[in-house]
């Protein structure tokens, strides 16, 4: 039932208009309004403790329990070690109860271990020494006992304790500077400023004299808003009322910098700060292993029933009959007699339950948490991903996903940041068609800024020359950047050119440094914002001064920002700049036509494009747009909407003045990274918010689509020419005509997708026709399987995570992938299956979401390439390989599965290589291989589980074969009469489980193509153990046990020569149909891997032809060597050129052939120097071609 409106009225008639319900009131140093101002009611707020532990000293043990237990596995093993305590059961509850105390014990040490050291972080921060404004005098207290409405004192360098409202600082504009890298990472000095009619503050005893209240919204996570008014009482005299934004909010986290000090009030404390809301836990992601895992438990706890209910009703089959009910030397009870038959029937299902139950390994769970755990660091150790410039390496925020990095078949990639540097260059300006390019070369020299302002002065006509002083200048004006003097930054010195102090830029956004920096070298200079005016160094050495009167800020809706200023004349004006699809609509005047056209001409060839425009104001018309904006930054509800519809009515009627063009290079290894990718069977879309054209140009340079691809355009242009629904029938019609013609799989036709976000709203709209919007979006899914590659553009943040959501949920159910380098890719890498952040210019707040962190885009290939593949060989051996070892006496059932098995798979797991490293990388085709979680589809699986139950008959009926024939000797024992040895249950255990241990190891040796020292320590060091611990608890009497059914059997076992053969011979029956099984595969089927383990087999590598166009002459110059001592160079048919191990190669052959070819080094163009493994090649063209 919906109580919104019943809420509206009451909040109307009962509360008044103007006060809202989802607001705050903070008293400024907790003075109570002056009498008849307002109602005075304090609240109740947290303190500013902040916890990030999970667990406190006395929840900790009951809470980490219900956590670990409510994973089904657990709670299954501790119901059946519950059954064995309770009822009379074949095994001792020793047996489940030990290794899950083990695998309780552990994850709860890990975690408790976690949690102690956020404790230890929590104190740390929650006892640092903050400053606090009390009775006109500065106290000093700990953070933790700050409330809200304290009037705070921070200095420089120091970090904000909670979320403050700046009230004054000790520069004479009210404004500070801040850092947020630990919120956002973003190094750049933010500029906020105080409220004006407290900016003037300067003391201790001034601030304590503010009598004031602040209105503001509740506590929201969003960093970049905040809505509030500041109600400041004078005596005597009306309350004035100042609008509070987020220029106005110091968050916590924040550092302080290049301001002496500032006074602050608290408004939002502990843990409703907004860093502490943006540090809550995210969803948990499960990987498709994990999926199958459990699927995979399913079918083993059926099978588990099954045996249980079978083997139950055999038993009571069996005892029908009354001379078997009960024999002579298994007597019942006079209670059993009496019980009932169905309980007697539900207690024996139990015991064979415990008595099967370990088909189903708990220890698996524990060893797959290892795997995941210690895996993840070889990302982090990984050299190879560490970049010099930023000094950090790759980063893994989650090691619950490794191994899905081996199953991605759909990456989603932002384009600024992520494939481009986001480092900016102003390339050109244009001004009424008219291009202007600094330092221009002109007759092959570069001309100074200077020569290009001479160029410009040379333009005729009075109108064209006061539109580039007004271009130039709404560019000088135009921005949010600020200028920095000498200073010392992070131990550097800045803002010194030779010998003398100059100024340098920052701001949060590099396109606004870029373009300021570029009107520098054109002549036009942004000085500073002094006394709220912008002064600027104009062409002629002259200071211009603008009176800064509003700001209307950059949003991702407008795409465009604007100022408003006053010259020193009088005049008021407009300056806007913005894209071209949000200033075109509102120009009404300007050379449109030729600034169009180069605006698309540099979008083609990949350079970020901006508008700018200006208006001219009258003084009504300036005080209109001061009431509109005023009106809209008061109101606490809706406060952006009303700004929205503010700026609307104010920024139109626009003079176009010219265009700007900026390039954002391509980063390194870009588009290798993406056409490995494409080889590797994984498709690349696109997502941004650039223009299409821009975007389009990235795609081409990256090699996203080549010179050969089919483009499909669905945009809202050609969506105004045709209706959605022709277009999307069109386009579906063209794929599969094509796909018929060519006669060739989807995978091989090279299509690519080109869609904006406004058509792809209204594929994703709901429709009122019948028909509309399933039929709509199965279409475009369907055209999109079809592509090799889609580019999606001017997105917004939310439209990119639901393309990843539409893209999760089709009817294939891909993996899906998602990087990103900025806030606005939040989204889509939290829809991923895994998000991958980039450590880049637009902030941490990417990588800080993410599940990994990798310093560039080209490291996305390494990542998913070599060490997504690795981990999925290596769990889903792991996984198969513990469904199919799942028994007798105690101590061996316990260390079974911990101890016998499970650490070499655990090894296996974590160092095995199925093929090199470079190989991964030289052939990215190898990733299809393993793609669709292939190594653990069902086919896989019953094949594990046939293999296991082959194992068994073989152990069984084979051990039992052997003590067929049994005779009693002298002195009543039991012997067989074939191998000599004492026969009894323990015994023909012994045998079967010696069998057992020997065969899955050895198995897991067969299966290991990488080895090392530790797999050969492991491997043969755990049979090594099982035989010494064999020995040791069969051959000694210990005293603390009541009973020893083991004593002397494993001996007496290996006294018998017939019982080692039978051993080597059960060992060699059960392995041998998996070895058949990989002979017969490689050599009729073998997969692209196999192949690739065959060529690295290959010692050294196979003499190749020379290069020459005569083909196979003596003229060619080659080289074969391996890792012998000495090795030999043979040039021609007769010189020889000798080597010694230690030799640098290239140098030797670099004096050779330099000195051979008279010292010219450009014959050394076309030769080529192979290298595999320890051998190495040379091979140069003969003397009939041109060198």
């Amino acid at each position: 039932m919906d109580f919104s409106l019943l809420r509206n009225i009451i909040s109307r008639y009962c509360v008044g208009e103007e006060i809202w319900v989802d607001s705050r009131t903070v008293y400024i140093g907790h003075k109570e309004p002056p009498p008849g101002a307002e109602a005075y009611i304090p609240q109740r707020y947290p303190d500013n403790r902040i916890v990030s532990s999970k667990y406190t000293f006395w929840n900790f043990i009951p809470k980490n329990l219900f956590e670990q237990f409510r994973r089904i596995a657990n709670f299954y093993f501790l119901v059946i070690f519950l059954v064995q305590l309770i009822i009379d059961t074949p095994t001792s509850p020793v047996t489940s109860g030990l290794p899950l105390f083990f695998v309780i014990t552990v994850t709860a040490i890990k975690q408790g271990y976690e949690d102690w050291l956020r404790h230890k972080a929590d104190c740390s921060i929650n006892e640092c020494p903050v400053d606090v404004v009390q009775q006109g005098k500065v106290a000093r207290t700990q953070s933790h006992k700050l409330r809200v409405g304290d009037i705070v004192v921070v200095r420089e360098d120091e970090t904000f304790p909670c979320d403050l409202i700046l009230l004054s600082s000790s520069r004479s504009d009210g404004t500070c500077y801040v850092t947020t890298t630990s919120l956002d990472g973003e190094s750049s000095h933010k500029t906020y400023y105080a409220v004006p009619d407290t900016m003037a503050f300067r003391t201790e005893q001034e601030v304590d004299s503010l009598h004031a209240t602040i209105e503001c919204e509740q506590p929201q996570p969003d960093l970049y808003k905040f809505v509030g008014r500041i109600n400041i009482y004078k005596d005597n005299e009306e309350p004035v009322a100042r609008p509070l934004g987020a220029e106005n909010l110091l968050l916590r986290g924040a550092t302080l910098k290049n301001t002496q000090h500032i006074y602050a009030v608290a408004v939002y404390t502990g843990m409703e700060t907004k860093m502490a809301l943006n540090y809550q836990s995210k969803s948990q992601k499960r990987s498709a292993v994990e999926k199958s895992m459990n699927a995979f438990l399913i079918v083993y706890l059926c099978i588990l029933i099954s045996k249980a209910v079978i083997n139950t009703v055999l038993k009571y089959a069996w005892q029908w009959s009354p001379d078997r009910d009960e024999p002579w030397y298994n007597h019942r009870t006079e209670n059993e007699r009496q019980r009932h038959v169905v309980i007697r029937a539900f207690t024996d299902f139990l015991a064979f339950m415990v008595l099967f139950n370990y088909i189903i390994p708990v220890s698996m769970y524990v060893t797959v948490e290892m795997q995941k755990f210690l895996g993840s660091y070889f990302i982090m150790w990984d050299e190879e991903m560490f970049d010099e410039e930023l000094g950090e390496g790759a980063q893994v925020n989650t090691s619950d996903l490794n191994e899905e990095l081996g199953q991605v078949e759909y990456v989603f990639t932002d384009k600024t940041g992520t494939l481009t540097e986001n480092n900016m260059e102003f390339i050109e300006c244009c001004v009424d068609g008219n291009v202007y390019i600094p330092h221009a070369i002109c007759n092959g020299q570069i001309l100074s800024a200077a020569s290009s302002i001479d160029m410009i002065d040379s333009s005729p006509g009075g109108y064209r020359r006061e539109h580039e002083d007004l271009f130039f200048r709404a560019l000088c004006l135009c921005h949010t950047v600020q200028v920095k003097e000498e200073e010392t930054v992070d131990g550097i010195k800045r803002g010194i050119h030779q010998g003398r102090p100059t100024s340098f830029y920052i701001s949060s956004s590099p396109d606004e440094v870029a373009l300021v920096e570029g009107m520098k070298r054109l002549g036009y200079t942004y000085l500073r914002l002094k006394d709220n005016h912008m002064e600027i160094l104009n062409k002629d050495d002259e200071i211009e001064r603008f009176e800064l009167l509003h700001v209307l800020n950059f949003d991702s809706v407008r795409r465009r920002m604007s100022v408003i200023v006053r010259s020193s004349a009088g005049d008021y004006l407009l300056f806007c700049k913005g894209a071209d699809s949000s200033i075109f609509p509102r120009v009404v005047s300007g050379k449109v036509e030729q600034v169009k056209a180069r605006v698309e001409q540099n979008a083609v060839e990949g350079l970020r494009t901006l508008c700018v425009a200006y208006r001219r104001l009258s003084h009504s018309e300036y005080e209109e747009a001061c009431h509109h904006l005023t009106e809209a930054k008061l109101a606490l509800q809706d406060r952006e909407q009303r700004l929205a519809q503010a700026y609307d009515v104010i920024e139109r009627e626009f003079v176009l003045l010219g265009a700007t063009a900026v390039e954002d290079r391509l980063q390194e290894k870009a588009a290798d990274t993406i056409e490995s990718l494409h080889k590797a069977g994984i498709k690349v879309w696109v997502l941004t918010g650039d223009k299409m054209e821009t975007a389009a140009a990235t795609c081409y340079a990256s090699k996203l689509f080549r010179r050969s691809t089919q483009i499909l355009e669905l945009t809202k242009k050609r969506t105004e020419e045709q209706s959605l629904h022709d277009v999307l029938f069109e386009l579906n019609r063209t794929v599969i005509r094509q796909r018929s013609i060519s006669g060739l799989s989807v995978d091989c036709l090279d299509f690519g997708l080109i869609i904006d976000g406004a058509t792809l709203s209204a594929v994703l709209k709901p429709s009122q026709e019948g028909a509309g919007p399933g039929n709509y979006k199965d279409i475009f899914l369907d055209i999109c399987r079809n592509c090799s590659a889609v580019l999606c553009c001017r997105m917004a943040p939310l439209q990119k995570a639901q393309i990843v959501k539409l893209i999760k949920a089709s009817k294939e159910h891909p993996i899906t992938l998602a990087v990103g380098d900025g806030a606005n890719d939040v989204s889509m890498i939290l829809e991923a299956h895994v998000g991958i952040g980039i450590m880049g210019k637009e902030g941490r707040q990417a990588a800080r979401n993410s599940d990994y962190a990798i310093p560039k885009f080209k490291h996305l290939k390494k990542m998913l390439l070599v060490h997504g593949h690795y981990y999925y060989i290596r769990i889903a051996e792991l996984v198969q390989y513990f469904f199919y070892k799942p028994l007798y006496d105690t101590a061996y059932l316990t260390l079974y599965n911990i101890s016998f098995t499970s650490l070499p798979i655990l090894l296996y797991s974590l160092v095995e290589q199925h093929v090199t490293i470079e190989t991964l990388k030289r052939d990215p085709s190898l990733y299809r291989d393993i793609a669709k979680n292939s190594l653990l589809r069902w086919p896989v699986f019953l094949y594990w589980t046939c293999l296991g139950v082959f194992d068994a008959v073989i152990f069984f009926f084979g051990a039992y074969f052997l003590f067929d024939n049994t005779t009693f000797t002298s002195n009543g024992q039991l012997m067989t009469t074939n191998t000599q040895m004492m026969f009894g249950n323990w015994t023909f255990g012994t045998l079967i489980f010696t069998v057992l241990v020997f065969t899955v190891t050895l198995k897991l040796a067969l299966d290991t193509n990488h080895w090392t020292w530790i797999n050969h320590f492991v491997i043969w060091g755990s049979l090594l153990f099982y035989v010494i611990f064999s020995l040791l608890w069969g051959g000694i009497i210990w005293p603390f046990l009541n009973y020893q059914r083991m004593y002397y059997v494993f001996m007496q076992m290996l006294s018998s020569g017939p019982a080692w053969l039978s051993i080597i011979l059960l060992i060699t029956i059960s392995l041998l149909p998996d070895v058949i099984k990989k002979v017969l595969c490689r050599a009729v089927c073998p997969t692209a891997t196999e192949r690739a383990q065959e060529v690295e087999s290959l010692d050294g590598v196979a003499e190749l032809p020379p290069l020459s166009p005569g083909g196979g002459g003596g003229g060619g110059l080659s080289y074969k060597g391996t890792s012998a001592d000495s090795s030999h160079l043979h040039l021609g048919a007769v010189e020889m050129l000798s080597l010694g191990r230690s030799d640098p190669l290239p140098h030797k052959l670099l004096a050779h052939l330099a000195e051979a070819g008279g010292g010219d080094l450009r014959s050394l163009s076309p030769c080529m120097l192979r290298l595999s493994g320890a051998g190495f090649a040379y091979y140069a063209p003969g003397p009939e071609t041109s060198v």
